[in-house]
């Protein structure tokens, strides 16, 4: 994490992106672009691995939730070959509907290995 594109803060940058992109062919190259080929994600509601599962979850939180936005929240923090930064999903500029944490882990290359998210804040029912 020595260059400018592999600051903990652009990483995120990147990853909170690849959340937003709508198109499928740039979605893809966040993917690409972002995370190693064999990233694994994992919270309470999903668990995939490579491109094509990153890729296919993506997709179905943005139909889930079309319209919002993720936005990071804070500070991104990060040592050695780990990242921590939290994140909401609303309307852009209006009242995040969700919040969570996630845990990141590095491989050699920058990208992002494996993510572990908390949720904090989901919609009710």
């Amino acid at each position: 994490m020595t260059d400018a594109t592999h600051t903990p803060a652009a990483i995120a940058d990147l990853y909170i992106a690849a959340w937003n992109e709508t198109d499928p062919q740039r979605r893809r190259a966040l993917i690409a672009q972002g995370w190693s080929e064999d990233a694994s994600y994992l919270d309470p509601l999903a668990g995939v691995s490579g491109h094509d599962g990153l890729d296919a979850l993506i997709d179905a939180v943005q139909r889930q939730f079309p319209g919002l936005r993720f936005s990071l929240l804070g500070a991104v923090d990060g040592h050695n070959d780990r990242l921590r930064f939290s994140w909401a999903l609303g309307p852009e500029g209006g009242e995040p509907l969700a919040r969570g944490t996630d845990f990141a882990l590095l491989a050699a290359d920058g990208r992002l290995r494996s993510v572990t998210g908390f949720l904090d804040q989901m919609p009710t029912a």
